[in-house]
């Protein structure tokens, strides 16, 4: 018997069902595969569902369902099958498979936090850029935001703003999905229209000049630690960034004399009393 092939169109409550009535027909993991784009799988096979449920009720808890949910929003290898694996050893009774000293619960917990880890990114690094008043009465938009994540986070991270920006009017775009709200609702579209992709990536910032000048005078090269700048601020998200373009540049300078001088080239310029060091 071949493989069968599934589709749920990287929708967890699309996932969520067709595992339900997998796991109630007791199909095994290793019988099923989620596709994410063609199928390569020779022994793959499409199949429809059983329509009704199987005999089989297993019992999960439901912090599992929250992992999971929180797991699916990863891009990556066998994105869905994992999630299948582990719900078919849990609702088997094997709860290890949800910790992280499992083979199957470490990668699931891995996800997780980089799925939270994403999450942060957002918050950090989408920078709002404000529109014209004429543009903005045009758009009925105050805010736009440019942003790469990694993962599928923007519909549940996004409420973050909603939060913090009151009642402005914003946009999120994204290469895939976009969020726009209008200062009382939020509005989620999976597939961002190519609208509101042209809007956040061609606004021109007004302050990123001031900002650009303000971050390479409060730049300390003395303190400067490369891995830990690109642990905390990844290189993928430097070109969205005004700073970006300096942070190269500050980069070397510092690798080449300035971290020695322990100060910037517009301080170490300016007058100022010299204190001798002490023996």
């Amino acid at each position: 018997m071949g493989m069968i092939a599934l589709d749920c169109d990287d929708l967890f409550s699309t996932w969520r069902n067709q595992a339900r009535r997998l796991l109630s027909h007791g199909i095994d993991p290793a019988q099923v595969t989620w596709a994410q784009g063609p199928t390569d799988d020779l022994l793959a096979i499409p199949a429809p569902l059983p329509e009704a449920p199987g005999p089989f009720q297993g019992k999960v808890p439901a912090a599992l369902l929250e992992q999971l949910e929180q797991a699916a929003r990863y891009h990556g290898e066998q994105r869905w099958n994992l999630l299948y694996e582990v719900l078919w050893r849990v609702a088997h009774g094997d709860r290890t498979a949800m910790m992280a000293g499992d083979r199957l619960g470490s990668e699931l917990q891995r996800r997780i936090k980089q799925v939270r880890r994403e999450a942060h990114h957002l918050h950090a690094f989408a920078r709002f850029v404000p529109l014209p008043a004429p543009l903005a009465e045009q758009l009925q938009l105050d805010l736009v935001a440019w942003h790469d994540p990694a993962h599928d986070i923007l519909a549940s991270a996004s409420g973050h703003f909603a939060e913090r920006l009151g009642r402005q009017r914003w946009l999120i775009a994204t290469p895939r999905d976009g969020v726009r709200f209008d200062g009382q609702r939020m509005d989620y579209q999976r597939q961002c229209p190519a609208q509101w992709q042209q809007w956040a990536q061609h606004a021109d910032d007004p302050g990123a000049e001031l900002w650009r000048t303000y971050y390479r005078h409060i730049f300390n090269p003395a303190r400067l630690n490369p891995d830990v700048l690109r642990q905390h601020m990844p290189g993928r998200f430097w070109r969205h960034l005004p700073e970006g373009m300096l942070i190269p540049q500050l980069v070397g300078q510092a690798r080449h004399g300035k971290q020695r001088d322990g100060q910037a080239p517009e301080v170490a310029r300016q007058h100022g009393k010299q204190i001798g060091k002490r023996e």
